[in-house]
């Protein structure tokens, strides 16, 4: 028995966006949602790409005293 015409279809697992179940999709393919979510992917947003330059928290005042009080160190702005 010789079988021709044999189609082979690559597909990879995918979660659903919308139910968060799996389900399998063609390689390739660009779908988000299973089958039972189509009616509702006009619902998911899609985020907004901001980008900003991150913010890292600075402590501008560095004070160090030693056991009698006194400073050792005392860094109030300038530069390094």
């Amino acid at each position: 028995m010789e079988i021709d015409d044999v189609e082979i279809v690559q597909m990879e697992l995918k979660y659903c966006e919308y139910c968060g179940g799996l389900w399998l999709r063609r390689k390739g393919d660009v779908g988000v949602c299973c089958a039972a979510c189509l009616p509702f992917e006009a619902q998911l947003v899609a985020p907004t790409l901001r980008r900003s330059r991150p913010h890292l928290p600075v402590n501008t005042n560095l004070w160090i005293e030693d056991e009698d009080g006194e400073a050792l160190l005392c860094g109030k702005g300038g530069n390094a």
